[in-house]
């Protein structure tokens, strides 16, 4: 079950204020398309000016309920831990909101018309996958609900081979708002649907790596974790689902947030090691110094992610602001660090010179202009020196961090942010005021660049959905290899082998259902109406779709001396119905109108090339109909051939796309 939809907890509130904000931005879309229609038709000028007029003030509350909306996206500190932190937020993607969808027509309407089934029978399971999905809609923050969200995930794929077949829409229209400009899309297809379940799995997994207490080693845990997997599950979106018609889930927009979360979890990485405390020795702040430079560098390229195009029209802007300042923030500490280093620990005569310097030296891509790692250590001014440099250039980067924080309203109002960046200005600020005053040329040289390095990699953790058992809600119905919307059916014929009729006069193959081969045409099964192939779905009125040909036969002999009943399906020309007629168009030509039957015997191929062709298809339009560009070839079985002894080509290129357009 997923939360309750009317709890006042902040989160519910945020993904209310979404909704609503969703539905408003929706309006002020519908009233835009209609003034640029009308201002494209209209020729009188007062209309014109009174259209542009409207445009402008629906184009005014577009941008006013945009910014609204990022505001929500910000709102960072209601999924933060309750717990008194002083860190930087971490910033969780909200889940996608959706409208209510009833499958309760389409589906058994499919199940009445396809399967030949009573429709009545299969109400509770067509209730239970619609109460799954609106659960989906409010899941708990925790791993409970992320499971339920995979579970509904791993059942559309059931839903989607049983009752979406290639060649039609079902006539359910999902409908998935974009989680960063509002604005709504609404497709037949179910593809839209799994995508977006997907975007809301990385969302949760965003929102439970925020919710970790990072004061705690478990906690901080927990976080890398969820971040890595939120990662995951994006990265996968991307790769799987290539043409979303929604900006959020664009594969340029996937990146950018995959590369986000990656950041975020480098960063828990960093606190983690600095939990239990900071110890200030030589060789511990200088692999500090590396690791909190990783954790800059990481954001930084997240900040120059954000602002490429197309990303950069649809991305919070407070989002990229916070990636600069955290860019900053931690370039600042690692130049801390450095300074710390050279001016808090000098060369004592028991020390490994050659590992500091070797540390030090790693430090660094290139030592500045004249200076040696070595010489510098054992030069007292020279230190001090460098070390000053590092401090000059941490103030920097912390006084660029402020100042972009105060820039941006939404991020000014973020109080612990606040803190913590003036509270590590001031460290530095009180650390370059301890210094010796005294400054000679060596002042004037620039800090060189903290070498990033980190011993803790990174990575996103693909979705691992096996873990998450689920049972087929219509598992009724039959075997899915069998019983699924691209296997076309006669209805159930009812068979009747008299008492006593003896052998049955047919053997049982292959698994769960069974089917009739070495069919004897003379015994009474067949001439009942038995042919070869049938499947058997049941005998004496037991459902045995499931059952193997053991337990059929079982099932058979078990009837003794009684007539036997027994309900066949036959396999229908599936080659033949994936198609429908179809009318198309090529540029230059006349509109024609084919249907042409492609599955021939291969023993007639020979016959052909003697006798004249005639043309198995009715065409209009052009006169040269055998290379008509505008034709669409439907596979058909010819007549009079039972089987085909060539397997017909597979249409893939007609059937299995993708993409969601």
């Amino acid at each position: 079950q997923g939360c309750n939809p009317l709890a006042e907890t902040g989160r519910s509130k945020l993904q209310n204020q979404r909704a609503v904000l969703n539905q408003q931005i929706l309006r002020a879309v519908r009233m835009r398309a209609g003034a640029e229609n009308l201002l494209r038709a209209t020729t009188n000028n007062k209309v014109r000016e009174q259209v542009l007029l409207e445009l402008s003030f629906v184009n005014s509350d577009l941008q006013i309920l945009k910014e609204e909306l990022e505001g929500l996206n910000i709102s960072v500190e209601v999924y933060q831990n309750a717990e008194e932190t002083f860190s930087i937020p971490l910033v969780p993607l909200g889940l996608k909101e959706t409208k209510e969808v009833d499958f309760t027509l389409p589906l058994k309407d499919f199940i009445l018309e396809h399967y030949s089934e009573d429709s009545s029978e299969y109400e509770d399971e067509i209730a239970d996958l619609m109460d799954l999905r609106q659960a989906c809609r409010t899941p708990s923050r925790d791993e409970a609900g992320v499971e339920m969200l995979i579970s509904y995930f791993l059942q559309l794929g059931y839903v989607e081979n049983r009752f979406f077949p290639p060649t039609r829409h079902m006539g359910v229209l999902f409908t998935w708002y974009d989680s960063f400009t509002g604005v709504p899309v609404c497709q037949q297809n179910l593809l839209l649907e799994k995508a977006s379940i997907l975007f809301n799995i990385g969302a949760l997994y965003t929102q439970i790596g925020t919710r970790c207490n990072r004061q705690t080693q478990a906690g901080l845990e927990n976080a890398v974790d969820a971040f890595q997997k939120a990662a995951g599950v994006l990265n996968y979106l991307k790769e799987t689902f290539t043409h979303t018609p929604s900006y959020d889930m664009s594969p340029a927009m996937l990146n950018v947030l995959v590369k986000m979360m990656l950041a975020q979890a480098q960063e828990c990485v960093f606190e983690q090691i600095g939990l239990s405390g900071i110890r200030n020795e030589f060789f511990t702040l200088a692999k500090m110094t590396q690791e909190v430079a990783k954790v800059g560098e990481v954001y930084m390229l997240v900040n120059t992610a954000m602002n490429q195009e197309p990303v950069k029209e649809n991305i919070p802007y407070s989002w990229s602001k916070l990636a600069q300042i955290k860019s900053d923030h931690y370039k600042a500490l690692a130049h801390y660090f450095t300074a710390t280093i050279l001016c808090d620990h000098e060369l004592q005569p028991g020390d490994d010179e050659d590992q500091q310097e070797k540390a030090l030296s790693q430090l660094y891509d290139h030592m500045p202009e004249g200076l040696m790692a070595l010489a510098v250590l054992k030069d007292k001014v020279r230190r001090k020196q460098l070390g000053k440099a590092h401090l000059r250039q941490a103030i920097v980067y912390h006084e660029e961090a402020l100042r972009v924080c105060g820039l941006c309203k939404k991020l000014r109002n973020i109080d612990v942010l606040q803190e913590v960046l003036t509270a590590a200005h001031k460290r530095s600020l009180l650390k370059y005021a301890q210094q010796e005053t005294e400054d000679d040329f060596l002042s004037l040289i620039q800090a060189p660049d903290i070498l990033p390095k980190t011993e803790h990699k990174i990575e996103s953790i693909a979705p691992q959905f096996s873990k998450v058992k689920v049972k087929d809600f219509f598992h009724k119905l039959g075997p899915l290899t069998v019983f699924s919307a691209k296997q076309r059916w006669t209805a159930p014929r009812t068979i009747r082998i008299p008492q006593g009729a003896g052998e049955l006069g047919f053997h049982l193959k292959g698994g769960s259902p069974v089917q009739i081969y070495c069919l004897d045409p003379l015994c009474p099964a067949a001439s009942m109406g038995l042919k070869e192939g049938d499947y058997i779905v049941s005998v004496g009125g037991v459902d045995c779709k499931w059952l193997g040909a053991n337990e059929v036969l079982e099932k058979l002999r078990s009837v003794g001396e009684q007539p036997l009943e027994i309900q066949v399906i036959s396999c229908q020309d599936t080659a033949a119905s994936l198609h429908s007629k179809s009318a198309t168009y090529s540029v230059g030509m006349q509109k024609t109108y084919s249907l042409i039957c492609l599955a021939m015997d291969e023993d007639k191929m020979d016959q052909t090339k003697k006798a004249p062709l005639k043309l198995p298809f009715l065409s209009w339009g052009t006169k040269n109909r055998q290379k008509a560009a505008s034709t669409l070839c439907l596979p058909s079985a010819v007549a009079g051939s039972s089987q085909t002894k060539k397997k017909l080509l597979p249409f893939t290129l007609l059937n299995t796309d993708s993409s969601l357009y």
